[in-house]
C-alpha cells in the first residue's frame, strides 16, 4: 500500500474542520501561504500546521503546465486559481517522483477535484460533499447561441454577455 501524502488547499484550512495529524505527511505551495491573511484564526490554523510538520514545496513547470493544458481540455482554465495550478502541480510531482507514495489533495473546490480526477489524481472533499460527475466547460451566448470553447466575455456576434455553462459531463467512476 502506498504512502498517502496529503496536499492541502486553502479551503481545507478556510473550512475550519480539524485535519487528522496522526501520522501523515503534509505539503502545501507558497501560493497558499499567501492566500491566508496574517492574523487572523486561518492564519493561526495554518502556522498550527506548520508546527505538526505541514512543509511548503514549489511544484515542477512541466507538472504546472500539464496542469494548465488539462484545464484547458475540461474548461476549468479560467475557474482556477494559480494556487490551484500549483496545488494540482505538486500533487503530480508527488506521484512522479516516487511510486510508493501517492498524492491526496485535500480540497473542497470543485474545478481542482474536476482536473483531478481527469489526472487520476486523488483527492478528499473536507466540508461540501465533493464532486460526482467529472465536467467539460464551454461559453456560450444566451442571446444567439453561440458556443464558444475559449473564454469570451462578450459575444462577437450579437454583443450578449457570455454564460459559462456544461458542455459534457460523465458519473465519476
Amino acid at each position: 500500500m502506498k504512502k498517502q501524502i496529503y496536499i492541502i488547499d486553502t479551503s481545507a484550512i478556510l473550512s475550519g474542520k480539524p485535519i487528522n495529524l496522526d501520522d501523515v505527511n503534509m505539503i502545501t505551495t507558497p501560493s497558499v501561504s499567501e492566500e491566508l491573511t496574517p492574523g487572523g484564526r486561518d492564519y493561526r490554523t495554518f502556522q498550527f500546521l506548520q508546527e505538526k510538520g505541514l512543509s511548503i514545496q514549489s511544484a515542477s513547470k512541466e507538472s504546472a503546465n500539464k496542469i494548465k493544458k488539462t484545464a484547458e481540455e475540461t474548461g476549468d482554465k479560467y475557474r482556477l486559481s494559480s494556487a490551484d495550478v500549483e496545488i494540482l502541480a505538486l500533487a503530480l510531482d508527488v506521484n512522479k517522483i516516487d511510486d510508493k507514495k501517492e498524492a491526496v489533495i485535500l480540497t473542497d473546490d470543485y474545478s481542482i477535484q474536476n482536473v483531478a480526477n481527469t489526472l487520476n489524481i486523488k483527492f478528499q472533499s473536507f466540508s461540501q460533499r465533493g464532486i460526482r460527475k467529472k465536467f467539460k466547460w464551454h461559453y456560450r451566448c444566451p442571446g444567439c447561441g453561440k458556443r464558444f470553447k475559449e473564454s469570451v466575455k462578450i459575444c462577437p456576434i450579437c454583443g450578449t454577455k457570455t454564460k459559462i455553462s456544461i458542455r459534457h459531463k460523465n458519473h465519476i467512476k
